[in-house]
């Protein structure tokens, strides 16, 4: 059973957006995936991030997703994104995702220059007036900005942040933060460092492969959560060949592919995103088809 007590803990599944062949949105099949997650153990979706494309929808796509996700499963399980490339349109984001019933969201710092810890805290400050509990995104390959456990702790004491969905794959990261900001959640941010960062003190996990194989994501992330190696580290080894696509360039295409192999809907993804190379579908075709064989869904 998950641990999950806050909105933004256990596994929020970092969900992908089904786009039909001619790259228009099925939001039909969208509500149906969230609800399909839920019914396979995660405890929400965390929708509007990188995996959903947020970057090439308008904005009426985009609230639309957030909608459909809450008419699907509930606003205390969905956790949007709210980057943006100005605060004022982070904090509009924020205030529609609060509108339409969620409990939580995830911001990313500034992402359109190299923003300093000065901008960066009056960031959060703008997009936390409007209400709800943020989760900060740390990604500093994507943004150039890296919110350190130093800054994390200075936006935690000021309660701009509730915690941190920790991409890096630093998993020293994890005690600093609990050392100079106890009380801050951390969160699980690439699939690939699971294991490692529930060990540290993880409370949740913003996860990318349970979109294609839920069932032994969430066994894998119980054992780990309950420190049950026995039964986690197989399941992780078992795992992390494909796993370890979560942190590549080529991440969406490549869940989306696996998704494709194990019977749901991946399908296509959105320009400037182009289809995999042969060399990458194939190494992501033998890893999805390995788990599969092994009994693994």
């Amino acid at each position: 059973m998950s641990n999950r007590v806050e909105p933004w803990q256990g596994i929020m599944v970092a969900t992908a957006l089904p786009l039909r062949e001619d790259l228009s949105a099925d939001f039909e099949a969208f509500a149906e995936h969230c609800r399909w997650l839920v019914e396979q153990g995660c405890d929400g979706v965390a929708v509007n991030g990188s995996l959903g494309e947020y970057q090439t929808l308008s904005q009426e796509e985009r609230a639309k997703v957030v909608e459909t996700a809450v008419a699907a499963v509930g606003g205390r399980n969905v956790m949007p994104g709210v980057g943006a490339y100005g605060s004022a349109e982070s904090r509009r984001w924020a205030e529609q995702a609060r509108d339409a019933g969620c409990a939580s969201v995830m911001l990313l710092p500034p992402n359109s220059y190299r923003a300093d810890e000065r901008t960066v805290i009056d960031h959060y400050r703008e997009v936390a007036k409007a209400g709800l509990p943020i989760v900060a995104y740390n990604n500093p390959y994507d943004t150039k900005v890296d919110l350190t456990p130093a800054l994390l702790a200075r936006l935690f004491d000021e309660g701009l942040i509730v915690a941190v969905k920790e991409f890096t794959g630093d998993v020293r990261r994890a005690y600093e933060i609990a050392e100079l900001a106890p009380g801050l959640d951390v969160l699980i941010g690439t699939d690939d460092v699971v294991l490692e960062l529930a060990l540290a003190g993880a409370k949740g996990w913003v996860a990318g492969f349970p979109n294609s194989l839920p069932a032994s994501t969430v066994a894998l992330y119980r054992a780990a959560m309950a420190h049950d190696l026995e039964s986690a580290l197989p399941l992780y080894r078992a795992l992390h060949p494909l796993l370890r696509w979560d942190a590549k360039t080529e991440f969406v295409q490549a869940i989306k592919l696996s998704m494709d192999l194990t019977g749901r809907y991946g399908g296509p993804c959105r320009p400037p995103r182009l289809p995999l190379t042969d060399e990458h579908a194939t190494a992501v075709r033998a890893a999805t088809e390995k788990v599969l064989a092994e009994g693994l869904r």
